[in-house]
């Protein structure tokens, strides 16, 4: 009994962490999805700043087309379904989603915080790291 009792929580283990790791959403910048660091055929989070002037609306009134950038890079993004009421132009944005074989990324959900301010952290450290790597380019 204590063998089989051991056995059956040994299988329920391996069923929450298999379940985990099927539903673990990792977040990524434009810069890493573009070098080819964001999974291919799998949902993730992209995160970074809507870029000015690339907000287009299609004529549904529900599908929109932007681009994300963390100052180094740009994605562009299509989504359809209603945008937060924050959602602008220059602001921070999460968007969760897959990238196509074209290179778009087709988010399923757009994230935001009701605060003006609000920058993911995430999308913050990544436009840090960005904004480095393009310091470093630049003085060499």
């Amino acid at each position: 009994m204590i063998a089989g009792g051991l056995a059956a929580l040994a299988a329920a283990a391996a069923f929450v962490l298999n379940a985990f790791q099927e539903n673990l959403v990792f977040f990524f910048s434009p810069s890493q999805v573009l070098a080819n660091e964001a999974p291919r055929g799998r949902v993730f989070r992209l995160g970074g700043l809507v870029e000015a002037g690339s907000l287009k609306r299609q004529g549904d009134g529900l599908t929109v087309s932007f681009n994300v950038t963390d100052s180094a890079r740009t994605v562009p993004v299509l989504y359809t379904g209603i945008l937060p009421d924050l959602f602008k132009e220059g602001k921070g944005v999460v968007a969760q989603g897959q990238l196509g074989p074209d290179g778009v990324f087709r988010a399923s959900q757009v994230l935001a915080k009701h605060d003006e301010n609000y920058m993911p952290p995430e999308a913050a450290h990544a436009m840090e790291q960005a904004a480095k790597a393009r310091k470093s380019v630049v003085s060499q």
